[in-house]
């Protein structure tokens, strides 16, 4: 075994600090690849932004799916590690890669065949539709990489080695941004070209992963990426990953509904805020969400070790750091929310719905940073249920209660308001119930 990091032993605030670094860089960088195509694409008009952000919802669901694996290699990866396990570790990850390439090639193909049904549920003018069907059409070709770079993230992190998914993804947005001009605008390709220059940077990511893999063996001296699947390690990440990837996926289609709902009462200006302020918004969210992951890994590797008081003192080191950024998200979206958008999509018209957006989404930043770090919590100590049931239950009554605040005369900022309040939802109730939980956890 090469260069994993022990997290039951050394500095707690340091060990999470060089965890959460790379893996908020991680995120940023994963984000920036959608932003980048936003922000050029948004050079051709609000029509086309509309398009890839119709299409921008379908690959969250994507990436949310992607997650079984990252999530499962993240908690049975770094608990073998924490045992002392070094075989196990190496049969997990395998099967993390395998499972991820598996269900990546049946969504795809999915996606590609129903493309038009999908794209049609936002009720799009024919020219936008067929804009989104196209950028789909070639995205759906590259899901495979997605979920592969997934699961060897998630392999990483467990293994104390976030900065090799930092710099792996940072050439690939790096590539990206290269591609994006000359495909979008230099070609003339238009969005096609953002969806071409997103399918090869995704390429050469996966690519750096099995050089850094196989050939620097930064992990393992011998390792195989692809295995004949055992029952009981399957069902073991299935078990740990599926209601995470649900939860998120679920999110996810939520959000497709919410896009329509924005929709109905904005048109595509209305879906176009939705999807450009939620890349934005995903600022805060990456940020979280990169500490909530170095807490998970962390919790996982000092729960097999049965170190109490070294997961109580990460938790409440990454809930400062959280909340002073959470803070700082709502201040700089309530009040420079149009700004901030104007950065995406210079039109007047559109800067001004997604500064609306943003500024109501901004008073329930502090909640979110609240509600994803407790996900640290729960992941860490394998219980993954408890965050899916506190999502599915609030994301869904966002759709009741967008449709309700549209109705009474809120228009499109009832969507913007259903958002944000079941944001706050969600964190107060996170944080109670791992509070409930946390006596029993110790006497198991």
């Amino acid at each position: 075994m090469q260069k994993i990091k022990n997290l039951t032993e050394g500095p707690i605030t340091r060990q999470l600090f060089h965890l959460a670094i790379p893996i908020m860089g991680t995120s940023f960088i994963q984000m920036a690849y959608s932003l980048t195509d936003m922000a050029w694409v948004g050079r051709l008009g609000s029509e086309a932004v509309a398009a890839i952000g119709a299409v921008g919802i379908l690959t969250w669901l994507t990436q949310s799916i992607s997650l079984m694996s990252k999530v499962g290699a993240e908690v049975t990866v770094a608990h073998a590690i924490g045992a002392q396990n070094t075989s196990e570790a190496q049969a997990y990850a395998s099967h993390n890669l395998t499972i991820g390439l598996l269900v990546s090639l049946v969504w795809g193909t999915l996606l590609f065949a129903f493309a038009h049904p999908l794209v049609g549920l936002y009720k799009l003018d024919a020219e936008i539709s067929a804009m989104a069907v196209e950028y789909l059409r070639i995205v759906a070709a590259g899901f495979p990489f997605i979920f592969l770079a997934s699961a060897f993230t998630g392999i990483h992190n467990a293994a104390g080695q976030s900065k090799i998914p930092f710099f792996v993804s940072g050439s690939g947005l790096v590539l990206n941004m290269i591609l994006d001009p000359l495909f979008i605008l230099g070609f003339g390709w238009g969005t096609a070209g953002a969806a071409y220059a997103t399918w090869l940077s995704q390429l050469a990511v996966v690519l750096l992963f099995v050089y850094q893999v196989k050939v620097r063996k930064q992990l393992w001296s011998d390792f195989h990426f692809f295995v004949r699947l055992k029952r009981s390690y399957t069902f073991h990440i299935v078990r740990l990953g599926l209601p995470v990837a649900l939860l998120n996926s679920f999110f996810a289609v939520i959000n497709l509904l919410m896009g329509r709902t924005a929709s109905t009462y904005g048109g595509h200006i209305g879906l176009m805020a939705l999807t450009a302020g939620g890349q934005v918004e995903a600022i805060a969210w990456n940020t979280s969400q990169g500490f909530s992951t170095a807490l998970s890994t962390f919790t996982a590797q000092n729960f097999a070790a049965r170190r109490r008081e070294r997961i109580e003192s990460a938790y409440h080191t990454t809930l400062k750091m959280t909340s002073v950024f959470g803070l700082f998200c709502t201040v700089l979206f309530v009040f420079w929310g149009t700004e901030v958008f104007r950065i995406i999509v210079p039109e007047t018209t559109a800067a001004a719905a997604g500064g609306e957006y943003l500024q109501i989404d901004g008073y329930s930043m502090m909640f979110m940073m609240l509600e994803i770090t407790m996900q640290g919590l729960f992941y860490g100590t394998g219980r993954t249920v408890p965050p899916a049931i506190i999502s599915i239950s609030f994301n869904t009554l966002r759709i009741p209660l967008a449709i309700y605040l549209g109705a009474a005369g809120l228009g499109v900022a009832g969507v913007w308001w259903a958002i944000s309040i079941s944001s706050i939802l969600k964190g107060i109730v996170a944080f109670v119930w791992f509070r409930i939980l946390e006596k029993r956890l110790w006497r198991s």
